[in-house]
């Protein structure tokens, strides 16, 4: 919401929506030195403004700027929209951009190598509190009794130990779907980035180094769950938990809801067959078990072979080793897709892709063990999944083409011959190509659907231009990635970040749809909400509904809608997956 901002120079701004002609929106982190740098202008005026760039230290007019018309559609009641580029300013500082009048003011920014620096880090402080059982940021422990057993080999209702992992968002589940994901990417990021991470917790999360990355203990806390999920070479669980969680605001340890074992007992936890599940009248469409098994191949099969640069525990990376080939040849052996359970309502996550997933796996097996096998069925996999994506579509089911970006034509791409690495190359181009003539069709640039969980495509989007700029050395895209983040920290119609508290000067998402929120009022900071949505699913939606009015209501329009209300789980709910997808990104920025 709209709050005082306490600036640096020792005065306050108040951001008052209905008192403005003119709106700013701008990047409220920052700009590095060298890129491009633009600012959104809005008003119900036809004049074009003057902006003045301000030195907040000085008060010093640095820059002053004239805003060029934009053309492109602004989604909301505004009729004009301008753009001002101030890229050749790169001297690190505070700014702030204000009209020539000082009726209208932006948050402060700044410009500086060092803008990023620590986020990748406070992205793990939200991981952390979605920990399932040993929570170190509440500081409790939770669901030991995860879980028992449906349409799985033993009998039904037969105990196993599935505890760990993490909660999903603002409630409590945990998919194997999402965590595999998860746990691959901060793998990943660390393997590209590891100057990005700091040492500030242990294993456990607590306060104080172990001589570990902290992104690898929280790999390690996923891949621990992947291990209990995978008991048996030809056994993989991927769900436990349903919507009977959804019982109002409670504290994980503290579990209202009932599995048919009593309320904060056991709950349930779903094998993965490969064919339709649900225990109610909602069953999920399973083809196979490729998607999970791919992704937690990969992830496997990349800590084998990371796990050593970090540690002497041989045994650890053998085993994670061992559980990568024996979950890639569940994937061959039962080809197809996985879908997450819903029990008394119609969502679930609705994944229907997986060579994508097989791919990853193939070629990161390959990188471990140099069998050849594994990479030509890796590059057949490639072939399979080409460039099958959300980005040349403007809906798709909830969680369709998961994950959102395909991490195997990336890890494939230095293990083949050049004609190979073009088509893979090619891959990535066409998705983004789609993105971009999406992103010239409005004002802010962004390229993205606004399905639900938009801000997972928008990171996705930037994390394939940053793996394209690496393959090719072609930075064509440059800018649009820059404009995707932009949008995420406040370049958007609302002026918010879709961050909590980050910045921490800035304006950000507060009410949250979580139950630390609700009941604690506490901010935890890092989470990436679901974000805005088409105003027809935002209305088409059950249980959703504003708890207080909407302060953004002179910026919605009938188009995309964005509230920080507790009561819009659609937008304004953080989610594990999306904040570790979002960590990669914030590492390339912050290395």
């Amino acid at each position: 919401m709209y709050r005082l901002f306490l600036l640096l120079a020792g005065w306050c701004l108040c951001l008052v929506a209905s008192a403005q002609d003119y709106h700013i929106r701008i990047n409220q982190t920052g700009y590095l030195p060298s890129e491009t740098k633009q600012a959104i202008v809005f008003s119900h005026s036809m004049k074009t403004p003057v902006l003045q760039l301000i030195a907040q230290q000085t008060g010093a007019v640095i820059s002053e700027l004239a805003p060029e018309t934009v053309e492109a559609d602004g989604w909301g009641t505004f009729p004009y929209y301008w753009q001002a580029d101030f890229t050749k300013v790169e001297k690190p500082g505070w700014y702030y951009l204000a009209t020539a009048d000082g009726k209208a003011q932006s948050v402060p920014f700044q410009i500086s190598a060092e803008a990023y620096g620590s986020y990748a880090d406070t992205l793990l402080i939200f991981m952390r509190q979605q920990r399932c059982g040993y929570n170190p940021h509440l500081d409790m422990v939770c669901h030991q009794r995860d879980g028992r057993a449906m349409f799985g080999p033993m009998p039904d209702s037969t105990f196993v130990d599935v505890s760990g992992g993490w909660h999903d968002a603002g409630d409590q589940l945990k998919y194997l779907i999402t965590g595999s994901y998860a746990t691959a990417h901060m793998l990943k990021a660390w393997e590209l980035y590891p100057e990005a991470f700091a040492d500030k917790v242990n294993a456990h999360g607590q306060p104080g180094p172990n001589n570990i990355p902290d992104v690898l203990d929280e790999a390690r806390w996923g891949l621990d769950w992947i291990h209990k999920l995978h008991p048996a070479p030809d056994q993989l669980f991927h769900q436990v938990a349903d919507d009977r969680d959804h019982r109002g605001w409670k504290m994980p340890d503290q579990d209202n809801s009932d599995y048919g074992w009593g309320a904060n007992s056991y709950r349930v936890a779903y094998f993965a067959t490969g064919e339709p599940q649900g225990l109610r009248e909602y069953k999920s469409q399973a083809t196979g078990v490729a998607n999970l098994a791919g992704r937690s191949a990969a992830a496997m099969a990349m800590a084998a072979r990371l796990w050593p640069k970090v540690s002497a525990d041989s045994a650890y990376s053998d085993k994670c080793a061992q559980a990568a080939r024996s979950l890639y040849a569940l994937g061959r052996s039962k080809e197809g897709f996985q879908q997450g359970n819903s029990y008394g309502a119609p969502y679930r996550y609705s994944e229907d892709t997986w060579a994508d997933d097989m791919e990853w796996g193939a070629a990161e097996l390959y990188r471990l063990t140099g069998e050849k096998a594994y990479l030509e069925e890796a590059k057949a996999y490639a072939r399979q999944a080409g460039t099958v994506s959300w980005m040349p579509l403007d809906t798709a089911a909830h969680y369709r083409y998961y994950p959102f970006v395909n991490m195997g034509h990336y890890a494939l791409y230095d293990l083949v011959d050049e004609a190979f690495q073009d088509t893979l190359a090619g891959y990535y181009r066409s998705g983004i190509e789609h993105t971009l003539e999406r992103a010239q069709s409005n004002a802010y640039g962004v390229g993205v659907p606004f399905i639900w969980c938009s801000n997972n495509l928008v990171t996705a989007l930037i994390t394939q231009i940053i793996l394209y700029e690496d393959m090719t050395g072609d930075y064509r895209y440059h800018d649009l990635l820059v404009q995707q983040r932009d949008w995420l920290m406040g370049r958007n119609p609302w002026g918010t970040s879709m961050f909590t508290s980050l910045p921490a000067h800035g304006e950000y998402p507060l009410d949250v749809h979580t139950s630390v929120w609700a009941l604690t009022r506490e901010e935890v900071p890092g989470g990436l909400l679901d974000g805005p949505v088409y105003a027809t699913i935002f209305g088409s939606l059950r249980g959703l509904k504003l708890n207080e009015p909407d302060e953004f209501a002179a910026f919605q329009n009938p188009y995309v809608v964005y509230h920080d209300d507790i009561g819009d789980y659609s937008t304004n709910e953080p989610t594990m997956d999306g904040t570790a997808g979002a960590i990669l990104m914030m590492a390339y920025w912050g290395r």
